[in-house]
């Protein structure tokens, strides 16, 4: 028993019984039933990260720990939960003690959950991929669980107001066959990339075909399916142009703190 955890997954099935959430689910079997597994999800939305462990609470009720960044444990209301459900903060200044506390975890047999996008992707794509994953993989012997979230964009992504409301909306999360912890990291990074790749253009048709075709121009909605939103190219444009703004407020506050360091 994990208190915080089972009080939280508790409370998202409430949510999303309110909220009226049409789900498919596919590729149960795909996770293991027992032992370690490195979880690699697509990142469309804030909610990817609840989504993401129905699949293996499906499979013998098993949870994901969770690779999330340090500020949200700092927080005083999340940090508390972050702690308790046992998941990982990331300092994305150092992130080498996150990665081998994460790699300790798959070596005592836990699922671990890693975004190999890193930030949600604004393109609703498949951005490229970090090397992560397939390094965790490697070194703990984990296999990699690739896994598809498709809709939850709708509810709530970044740039765009929630939906939060009983909006009946469906939405697809589907495990892939795992892939085995072999060559290079590069060449494991490579093979995840496509195989998810495959796997969401697989679920996309899909999605259409239960919920009748995209409607054209809807911001959820891929550029290449005749949606809103922004290509693949213009998407990582937005993001690089974020970071550097990012970067240069934090230039600037470093600057400050170095002149008057007793403010």
């Amino acid at each position: 028993m994990e208190p915080v955890y089972d009080s939280i997954i508790a409370a998202a099935r409430g949510l999303w019984a309110l909220q009226g959430i049409k789900f498919k689910i596919s590729g149960v079997e795909n996770v293991p039933e027992t032992g370690p597994g490195v979880v690699a999800i697509n990142h469309t939305g804030y909610l990817d990260f609840t989504l993401a462990g129905v699949p293996p609470y499906l499979r013998g009720k098993r949870k994901i720990r969770f690779m999330a960044k340090k500020e949200v444990f700092d927080n005083k209301i999340t940090g508390p939960l972050m702690r308790g459900c046992k998941h990982i903060p990331v300092d994305r200044t150092s992130g080498a003690d996150s990665y081998l506390a994460a790699v300790d975890y798959l070596k005592a047999g836990e699922l671990v959950g890693v975004y190999p996008e890193a930030t949600i992707s604004r393109s609703f794509e498949i951005k490229a991929f970090k090397s992560g994953a397939a390094r965790m993989s490697l070194e703990s012997g984990a296999p990699i669980i690739p896994t598809i979230i498709w809709g939850a964009q709708r509810i709530w992504t970044k740039g765009h107001p929630k939906n939060l409301g009983r909006s009946n909306i469906p939405v697809s999360i589907a495990v892939a066959e795992p892939l085995e912890a072999t060559g290079s990291p590069d060449a494991l990074t490579k093979k995840l990339h496509e195989v998810m790749v495959a796997k969401l253009d697989e679920v996309q048709q899909e999605y259409a075909a239960l919920n009748g075709p995209y409607p054209a121009g809807e911001f959820w909605v891929p550029a290449r399916l005749g949606g809103g939103a922004p290509t693949l190219e213009e998407a990582t444009k937005l993001d690089e142009a974020e970071q550097a703004e990012r970067m240069a407020k934090k230039a600037e506050r470093d600057a400050a703190q170095k002149a008057n360091p007793d403010a």
